[in-house]
């Protein structure tokens, strides 16, 4: 089978060495890529100390070690990869190995989308997103897993199964870029590409202990064809290094005549402007999170002061309940298209029921009996909290809230088979991170935070349209200040 699937269907599309991993048989692998950030892979290969077929080497027998304990490749793709560094390479990661979100088309080759529907996909076309990522010498050996179409927050699908999380292997992994989490965080590729259309490059990278940051907006060269209505997914990765995090996003705006934005360009270090931050703590709908977040953001919030920024605790102004059921109609509305999609592919009197998930389908069923009218007065809604967002910053610059409201959960709290009733809790669970998607904004989250029992707790920042360098210098800032890079999980292929 053979299809294409717009971005905008697709949601989903709408961050040391340490002890030997599990799964590597009581052996220290020695290879190409040590513990380097993807900016060091690619110096080294660009020095001659290694080659780029010696990376991606190290890059597939790391994935081999441990992708058998937390299923994070959704399709392997070797011998694309070989083809590649057989060839010349330039960009900033020439030569460097990673993994693409299953969500990405890439020509001639299998794109799943986590679902049933779609096991023998072949794409023959790609985006200039996709372009942009090989023309930055990328060299994507596999496919990374993601649930289906994106649509949730926990990679679980019928299709592949779970992705665990490497610094606890009963937990979730996050969504919808798991799989990219995972592999980076388990020290298999140093950054992956990752998409995010209402948290999925800012959730995994919390419950991983990753930078993840979202562009805004128009930021990035095209993945897709825009959604008129509310454009709410865009394109990124997930690393262990601000500079790798920038560095991605440079290679990958848009410039020149497309552009809608004023260029970041190369972000190399932090600021010495201070900023005034605004902390936010209760989700969109009043709820507190779990203590240990709570005192995690607070942490952070005095970090920030003691590097001379300003905090001050402020309510956003947004109608909560009405935001989660407005956003909830927008995302149900691509699980529609999609539906439709496969009952037009599928064999007469085929089961969608076996092709698509529940949650798929019960999303599907409640944009059909809401009615187009109600999805256009939600989307005029949805457009008006973008100036309420906006508004926030007319004295601020940078918005502090939780990721999540509680550290990774057990593996099958979101269980997408209950269908839309995993709402009950992925509404308090991921209430943090849709309001940026809907209001265009860049948003990151920093690994500033540990819970007691050594999971990873993100710390979300987000700012006005258009001011990712704001982001970049303060996270260039907290990663001097408090760095993670030499915390690695139990579970790791380094």
């Amino acid at each position: 089978m053979t299809i294409e699937v717009s971005r905008r269907a697709v949601l989903g599309g709408a961050v040391a060495m340490g002890a030997l991993a599990a799964g590597c048989n009581g052996e220290t692998p020695s290879d190409a890529l040590g513990d380097l950030d993807a900016t060091g892979v690619a110096a080294r290969i660009a020095s001659g100390e290694i080659t780029a077929p010696e990376a991606l080497e190290a890059a597939i027998a790391r994935s081999e070690r441990v992708n058998g304990e937390l299923n994070f490749v959704a399709a392997p793709l070797s011998d694309y990869g070989r083809a590649r560094v057989g060839g010349p390479l330039t960009g900033p990661f020439a030569g460097v190995p990673t993994l693409i979100k299953d969500l990405m088309d890439m020509t001639g080759q299998p794109t799943r989308y986590g679902s049933r529907a779609f096991a023998n996909n072949v794409s023959q076309q790609q985006s200039p997103y996709m372009d942009a990522l090989l023309a930055a010498g990328l060299v994507p050996f596999g496919k990374s897993t993601t649930p289906e179409f994106g649509l949730t927050a926990t990679t679980e699908t019928l299709l592949g199964g779970a992705t665990r999380n490497p610094w606890n292997i009963a937990l979730s992994s996050g969504g919808s870029s798991g799989g990219a989490a995972v592999a980076v965080a388990a020290r298999v590729v140093p950054i992956a590409h990752a998409s995010d259309g209402g948290g999925s490059i800012r959730i995994p990278a919390s419950c991983n202990g990753l930078l993840g940051l979202k562009p805004s907006r128009g930021r990035s060269v095209l993945a897709g064809r825009p959604d008129p209505g509310v454009d709410i997914s865009v394109n990124g990765c997930v690393s262990r290094s601000v500079r790798d995090t920038a560095a991605w996003l440079a290679a990958t705006e848009q410039t020149g005549a497309t552009a809608t934005l004023p260029a970041v360009g190369a972000v190399t270090g932090a600021s010495t402007e201070r900023r005034r931050i605004i902390m936010d703590i209760p989700n969109a709908l009043g709820n507190e999170p779990d203590a240990e977040v709570r005192a995690a953001i607070e942490s952070a919030a005095e970090l920030c002061r003691s590097l001379g920024h300003t905090v001050i605790e402020r309510r956003a102004p947004i109608d909560g309940a009405q935001f989660s059921a407005d956003f909830i109609l927008l995302w149900a509305n691509g699980a529609l298209e999609v539906a439709n999609l496969v009952r037009s592919m599928a064999p007469a009197g085929a089961n969608l029921s076996d092709l698509l998930e529940p949650l798929t389908l019960e999303l599907a069923a409640h944009a059909q009996a809401q009615g187009q009218a109600e999805l256009v007065a939600a989307i005029g809604r949805l457009q008006t909290v973008q100036a309420q967002y906006a508004g926030m910053f007319a004295d601020a610059d940078i918005y502090l809230t939780p990721v999540l409201a509680k550290p990774p959960v057990e593996l099958g709290v979101i269980d997408g088979t209950k269908g839309m009733a995993v709402f009950e809790t992925l509404s308090d669970y991921v209430g943090y991170t849709p309001l940026q998607n809907v209001a265009g904004a860049p948003a990151m989250s920093v690994p500033l935070a540990w819970s007691q029992s050594g999971l990873p707790i993100g710390i979300h920042f987000s700012a006005p349209v258009g001011e990712e360098r704001q982001l970049l210098e303060l996270a260039y800032e907290l990663e001097e200040a408090q760095p993670w890079a030499a915390r690695v999980p139990g579970v790791n292929a380094g």
